[in-house]
């Protein structure tokens, strides 16, 4: 039993700061909206089409913070000497995909902003907003590639130490060039995405700092890595970053779906959606956490504690995230009451929210588990799964249900709860097979 409770302890102890990274993510997106919410409905929507649009975009290079993370614990695991290979591939991918993509992403700036708004005032402004954005992708896919190191050799605290000053910075410099404060120049809407890339490469400095000074990757850092070493860490890396990429995809089409609805469904959908996204993160720090301790077990050929490693971390999963559910299960008017004075809204979300709440504890296996199955380099199983349910199952089901047979909202949320089932007995059902079980050197 004190075996069982120092093994949860340590997963707490690791998933920690990555979950408190996470929140204060998403906590700062809710204070940038605040910021700019003060210039006008147009502004707001304008960052909001914008900030959508950088979301998409990153995703692309997402897959390089697993990919590096799961090589550096496995190489750490079977003792390495030259553990910081997989960091250098991921630093020049990173930068060769990065550079380009937001040079041409500028470019055509209008064109991709058309896609997701036909307003043209809000287009104006999130085309200004988006082009100040998309400057940081370099910064972001590098940064990506430095905290996959860290974690992978269980130093997750410098993530949380990092991003909070990041965060903290973002928002000084932020408002400061919203607003013209302290004599910067008044840039409104534009000053938000200025000062967010301006924040994401003072990280990157920072990164780039801790990581010189470390001895552990002095040497290695500036060493050209093979093409042996690019390959693997492309081959890992792509599946996620697909993944990714096709399931923010997911969300824009239940987006659309929603709206076939009506205002109300769209209002009362947003945010459900949003919610769930921020409840989930422990869930998924949780997944973090573990990624690194299955690589590292399975680097040292041990197996059997690589899968108890996701089981163990599957229990604490479950648990935090049923205490995050437990408001919206019993007290759903009064949450929802938080967003909506409008007794019709209210009433509309109250039975889809509870049904969100039971969906975050049935997601625990599928977040935990598809990170796990990523740190034992299981990519593409992992895309595989999380694509296949979200396009084949849920999405036609939800236009079926909600649309065709005029279900509603309730009646999407109802395939909702059972797409998160099923997903996540997949994921179950694939760890407990243990197919993924073998070692990477």
């Amino acid at each position: 039993m004190l075996f069982v409770a120092r093994r949860h302890g340590k997963v707490i102890r690791l998933a920690l700061p990555i979950m408190l990274g996470m929140l204060s993510q998403s906590m700062l997106n809710l204070i940038d909206a605040a910021l700019v919410g003060h210039l006008g409905e147009v502004a707001l929507a304008g960052v909001g089409v914008g900030g959508y649009a950088m979301f998409m975009l990153s995703a692309i290079v997402f897959g390089l913070s697993s990919s590096v993370q799961s090589q550096t614990a496995q190489r750490m695991g079977a003792a390495h000497t030259e553990i910081a290979h997989p960091l250098n591939s991921g630093l020049v991918i990173g930068f060769g995909v990065a550079l380009p993509l937001s040079l041409l992403a500028w470019w055509q700036a209008p064109l991709l902003i058309g896609l997701i708004s036909q307003a043209d005032d809000v287009q104006s402004v999130a085309v200004d907003y988006f082009r100040w954005r998309v400057l940081s992708l370099v910064a972001i896919a590098l940064t990506l590639c430095f905290r996959g190191y860290w974690n992978g050799r269980q130093q997750t605290h410098l993530y949380l130490r990092i991003i909070v000053a990041v965060h903290l910075i973002n928002v000084v410099v932020s408002a400061g060039l919203i607003y013209g404060f302290a004599g910067l120049p008044k840039m409104g809407a534009n000053g938000a995405g200025a000062g967010t890339t301006l924040s994401l490469f003072i990280g990157l400095l920072v990164w780039c700092w801790v990581s010189i000074k470390s001895p552990a990757i002095q040497h290695l850092l500036p060493r050209t890595p093979c093409l042996a070493s690019l390959r693997t860490t492309l081959v890992r890396a792509a599946p996620h970053s697909l993944q990714q990429f096709l399931f923010a995809g997911g969300y824009a089409v239940l987006i659309w779906l929603l709206s076939q609805l009506g205002t109300a469904s769209v209002a009362v959908g947003h945010v459900l959606i949003n919610l769930s996204l921020l409840l989930i993160l422990p869930g998924v720090g949780i997944g973090v956490a573990v990624m690194s301790l299955v690589g590292e077990a399975l680097g040292r050929d041990a197996q059997h504690e690589a899968h108890r490693w996701g089981l163990d971390a599957l229990r604490v999963a479950w648990l935090v995230l049923l205490v995050l559910a437990l408001p919206m299960l019993i007290v759903p008017e009064q949450v929802l009451a938080i967003f909506f004075t409008n007794s019709e809204l209210v009433a509309l979300g109250k039975l889809p929210l509870q049904l969100t709440g039971v969906m975050i504890v049935l997601d625990a296996a599928a977040l935990v588990l598809a990170q796990a199955l990523m740190g034992a380099g299981a990519q593409r199983t992992v895309m595989m799964l999380t694509l296949s349910m979200q396009w084949l199952l849920f999405l036609p089901l939800a236009w079926w249900v909600g649309v065709g047979l005029d279900q509603g909202l309730l009646g999407i949320w109802l395939m909702q709860l059972l797409y998160r089932l099923i997903n996540s007995a997949g994921f179950l059902w694939v760890w407990q097979r243990r197919r993924w079980l073998a070692p990477a050197f």
